[in-house]
């Protein structure tokens, strides 16, 4: 019997390598996510101290100091949050900056959390400042001032509410206000995940899918996941996709290639409006540099994006350098693209 011929299914749509939760992918294998400390793949120097900090916090039965998560999307802050909270054996109370509008909402929060709850607030570089001016002395004095009346009958209430651990999570440590960060006890930098975590992180999520996934397999979708879980497990899912509809009984290094190269993601995770940005730096700005605006511009994109979603995983994987004159490639870019006149054109250096 002949070989049997693998049909592909339809290039998936939305971006796989963009590290921002698409809308309803948490609904879905939520059991990839770890429960305990000790299921959680990487980050483990944070890790270390926190196992001591919930130690102690229990052994005096007291709640965890306030805990700020700072890192890039995709890399786990949410997980760590929901982590913490079961170490503690707490109740678990999510909601995220945009959705508070009115004083009224976080005050209703916060005063139905029992004592030792875990409030995780997402994003809350998105904090209204009159949020936050509540929340600075729900965090130091567990209490909370509360107007009660206009004008001349107008009085001040202090609301007590129980202790309880504020876990604040952003992706931008440096537009949250200092009154605010200097409430939080306990700090923690997430940072992209080296491979061994990464490819760790693949046979967890595969175990736990009931999907067969070959070690070089595994490997190389490590690899192009730019260190970040929630690509990885995006991805992973994409090439069960492939695997199953190519009649595969399990996803060998073939099928991820070949998935990758129908996606248009290389062996560094880029995408191709990735490639586009720096081909466009080389091409029409002669490697750089260019001013964050005009790139914008020239890739039809908002300077936000930019900056928020492309560019950190092109400087870290060492593609680009912001410079006080704009962006520039880097030799790595031109090595990484195929393309010569690297040091002619003046293409950044690593240092």
């Amino acid at each position: 019997m002949g070989k049997k011929k693998e049909t592909l299914p339809p290039i998936a749509s939305e971006s796989q390598v963009r590290p921002e939760q698409i809308e309803g992918e948490d609904d879905r294998d939520t059991s990839l996510r770890p429960r305990r400390l000790g299921e959680f793949v990487g980050q483990q120097g944070m890790k270390d101290n926190l196992s001591v900090f919930i130690s102690a916090a229990k052994e005096r039965g007291e709640s965890l100091d306030h805990l700020f998560l700072i890192g890039p999307p995709g890399l786990g802050k949410t997980t760590l949050a929901q982590v913490v909270a079961n170490e503690l054996q707490s109740a678990f109370i999510q909601t995220s900056a945009p959705a508070m509008d009115k004083p009224k909402d976080i005050v209703g929060l916060l005063t139905n959390l029992k004592a030792g709850d875990v409030f995780f607030i997402d994003e809350i570089h998105r904090l209204k400042p009159v949020i936050e001016e509540l929340l600075y002395i729900a965090m130091e004095d567990y209490e909370l001032d509360w107007i009660v009346g206009q004008g001349p009958m107008a009085r001040t209430l202090r609301i007590p509410i129980a202790p309880f651990t504020l876990v604040g999570a952003t992706t931008k440590a440096g537009v949250v206000s200092s009154p605010l960060i200097s409430r939080f006890g306990i700090t923690c930098r997430f940072s992209f995940y080296e491979q061994a975590e990464m490819e760790a992180i693949v046979r967890r999520s595969a175990e736990i899918l009931n999907i067969a996934i070959d070690k070089d397999a595994a490997a190389l979708l490590a690899k192009s996941s730019r260190g970040t879980p929630r690509v990885v497990n995006r991805l992973l899912r994409r090439m069960r996709d492939f695997a199953q509809v190519a009649g595969a009984a399990s996803i060998t290094l073939g099928v991820v290639e070949n998935s990758l190269a129908r996606l248009e993601i290389d062996t560094l995770g880029l995408e191709r409006q990735d490639r586009d940005i720096l081909k466009m730096i080389i091409e029409r700005y002669r490697g750089g540099p260019v001013g964050a605006e005009t790139l914008a511009i020239s890739i039809g994109e908002s300077v936000e994006t930019l900056e928020d979603y492309y560019e950190p995983y092109l400087i870290q994987a060492g593609l680009l350098q912001r410079s006080p004159r704009g962006r520039m490639v880097t030799s790595r870019a031109y090595g990484h693209l195929g393309l010569s006149g690297g040091e002619a054109a003046g293409a950044g250096e690593l240092f």
